[in-house]
């Protein structure tokens, strides 16, 4: 009893992230970017670190506020470069961003006192010691989120995954869809890390398009999968004293290794 109240607000935390990760991971999957959010991930914890250099306190709002419009900052570049894609090629934008902050995030640390604590909380974060209140902060943004997406899901259907066909109207809904990207991702980094939030976005989804076609079964999948990893990956780090936020990031990303030989074994 006493290890499931402990672990209680860590599972609930992680089938928030699943759940809205998953669903967002399946528009990152059609868009072709795919490492969207390891670099908003970074941005974000560029703006939380660069709030930590000018405010020490790490539980003011100020560094929500500069890790935010950071995200936004980098939104906007992604929606607004997507019209010239043929020229500079997302992924390439992508990654460009990704090695500046990290970059950047490296050149903050080292002004910091505790520079090494918080690389390592940036990449895997501290889900396992997350409040109830917490909790609730995260559901409710991620509640104002998901209506939206679910109000206009049409419009944002369309410009994922029919983004040739609606060129012309696409541009107010990929930054829309970025900067509610970037509203997910930094309130996640700030809980989860890096690492694992890529992992929530990305596995959930690519393991459920292995299987099925429709977007419903997908979410399904995904959510389910996501859930049993996340219970399993929890045990193992409290019964083997080990990082929780590593040990999932390790079942997560193994998921998709493994499945690999396992597709070649079949096709043969």
């Amino acid at each position: 009893m006493e290890i499931l109240q402990f672990l209680a607000a860590p599972f609930v935390m992680c089938l928030l992230l699943i759940f809205i990760h998953c669903y967002l991971g399946l528009h990152v999957l059609a868009r072709g970017v795919v490492f969207v959010d390891l670099s908003l991930a970074q941005v974000a914890s560029f703006g939380a670190t660069l709030a930590l250099l000018i405010d020490p306190e790490h539980q003011s709002g100020w560094g929500y506020v500069v890790s935010l419009t950071a995200t936004f900052i980098a939104a906007g570049v992604f929606a607004f470069a997507r019209r010239f894609e043929k020229r500079l090629p997302q992924e390439a934008l992508i990654g460009i961003t990704y090695a500046f902050a990290s970059a950047a995030v490296v050149l903050v640390i080292d002004r910091l006192a505790h520079g090494a604590e918080h690389l390592k909380e940036a990449l895997v974060g501290q889900i396992l010691w997350v409040s109830w209140h917490e909790v609730a902060r995260t559901a409710a943004i991620y509640a104002i989120v998901g209506g939206i997406h679910w109000v206009y899901r049409k419009k944002f259907l369309e410009s994922s995954f029919h983004h040739d066909e609606k060129r012309a109207s696409s541009a107010l809904w990929d930054f829309l869809f970025y900067a509610l990207f970037g509203v997910v991702i930094t309130s996640s980094t700030s809980i989860a890390g890096v690492l694992l939030v890529f992992s929530f976005l990305i596995v959930p989804a690519v393991m459920s398009s292995m299987f099925f076609t429709s977007i419903r079964a997908r979410l399904l999948y995904g959510w389910i999968s996501g859930a049993i990893l996340s219970l399993i990956g929890m045990w193992v780090s409290y019964r083997l004293d080990l990082p929780v936020g590593a040990v999932l990031v390790v079942l997560f990303t193994a998921l998709p290794i493994l499945s690999v030989p396992v597709l070649a074994l079949k096709r043969a």
